[in-house]
C-alpha cells in the first residue's frame, strides 16, 4: 500500500503529459497551424524575381500576417521557370512579368494564367560602358544586345525605334523581331541574349537593353545610368498572376489588395526613386 501511494504523483503526472499530448494531436502535422488561439494559418507560396518584386513581397509579409496568412517567397533567378512552376501547381501565384509576355505565355503554351493585380512598372533602358548617347548609336553604329524572349526582344526593339537608332515595320507591336527592322545604321548589328546575362554583356557590347531589375541587380541606377530610358507611362505593368479558378481565392485577394496598397506605393518610392514606379490597379473582377 505504501508502494503504492508514493507511485500516485509520478502516475498523476504521467497522465497528464499523456493527456496533454493527445489534446495537441490534431493540430501537431499541420504545416500551416499558427498555434494562436487554435488558428489556422494560411501559407501561400508566391514566386518572384529578386529586384524588386520579391523586396517588395517581403514588405507585404507582415501586413498579410496580421489577416493570418503566411506568405512564403520563393526567388528565381531564371524568370523562364516562374509559369511553367505556377502550371504545374508548384507555386500558388507568382509576380515577375509584364501583360504582354503573359499573354505570349498563355498564347505559346494554351494555358489561361490570369492576373489579378497590377503593381509596378520597371521602364527599360540602354546602358552602355562605350558610348555617352543614343546619337553615338546612330552615327557609330555598333553591337546591341536585347532580351531573346519573345515581349521583351519586342520591347527593347521599340525602345531602340522610339530612341531613333532604328525604325520598325508599322503594327510590329510587341512581339516585333529583327525581322521587322526596316531601316538601321548600316554597320548597327542586334545580338539576342538571354535577359539575365545583359547586365554583363555590357563589356562586350557597344550597348543592352536591360530589363530595370536586372539592371538594378548588377547595382545600376535606371535614371542615372541609362543613357535611354522608356517613359513612366509605359504599358508593361508587372502583375501578381494566378491559375484560372483562383482569382478570387481569400488569401490571394489580400495579397493582391496589400501589393496595390497606398503603404506599398509609398515603399516602392522611397526605395527605388523612380527607378521602379507605382502601378496601383486589382483586375476588374477584384474592383
Amino acid at each position: 500500500m505504501k508502494k503504492l501511494k508514493r507511485a500516485l504523483p509520478f502516475l498523476t503526472v504521467a497522465l497528464a503529459l499523456a493527456l496533454t499530448a493527445c489534446g495537441s494531436s490534431g493540430t501537431s502535422g499541420s504545416p500551416s497551424d499558427t498555434g494562436q488561439q487554435g488558428g489556422v494559418e494560411k501559407v501561400i507560396k508566391v514566386g518572384a524575381t529578386a529586384v524588386p518584386h520579391a523586396e517588395i513581397l517581403e514588405h507585404v509579409k507582415p501586413t498579410l500576417a496580421k489577416e493570418g496568412i503566411k506568405l512564403e517567397v520563393v526567388t528565381f533567378s531564371d524568370y523562364a521557370q516562374l509559369n511553367p512552376q505556377l502550371v504545374d501547381k508548384q507555386l500558388d501565384a507568382n509576380y515577375f512579368q509584364h501583360i504582354p509576355y503573359l499573354d505570349n505565355f498563355n498564347q505559346q503554351k494554351g494555358t489561361d494564367l490570369q492576373w489579378i493585380a497590377k503593381v509596378h512598372i520597371e521602364p527599360m533602358g540602354i546602358y552602355s560602358k562605350k558610348i555617352k548617347s543614343v546619337d553615338d548609336l546612330k552615327s557609330q553604329g555598333g553591337t546591341v544586345a536585347i532580351p531573346n524572349d519573345a515581349t521583351n526582344g519586342g520591347r527593347a526593339l521599340a525602345l531602340l525605334a522610339k530612341a531613333g537608332v532604328i525604325q520598325l515595320k508599322p503594327g510590329a507591336g510587341v512581339t516585333a523581331t529583327v525581322r521587322d527592322i526596316v531601316q538601321k545604321p548600316g554597320n548597327l548589328t542586334i545580338r539576342e541574349l538571354d535577359a539575365a546575362m545583359l547586365p554583363r554583356a555590357l563589356d562586350d557590347v557597344t550597348a543592352a537593353v536591360i530589363n530595370t531589375n536586372y539592371a538594378l541587380q548588377a547595382n545600376l541606377n535606371p535614371t542615372k545610368d541609362a543613357i535611354f530610358l522608356e517613359s513612366a507611362d509605359s504599358p508593361y505593368a508587372n502583375v501578381l498572376v494566378v491559375r484560372k479558378g483562383d482569382e478570387k481565392r481569400p488569401e490571394l485577394v489580400k495579397l493582391a489588395q496589400a501589393l496595390t496598397s497606398d503603404d506599398v506605393k509609398q515603399f516602392i518610392e522611397q526605395k527605388y526613386h523612380g527607378a521602379v514606379v507605382p502601378a496601383p490597379a486589382l483586375a476588374p473582377a477584384l474592383q
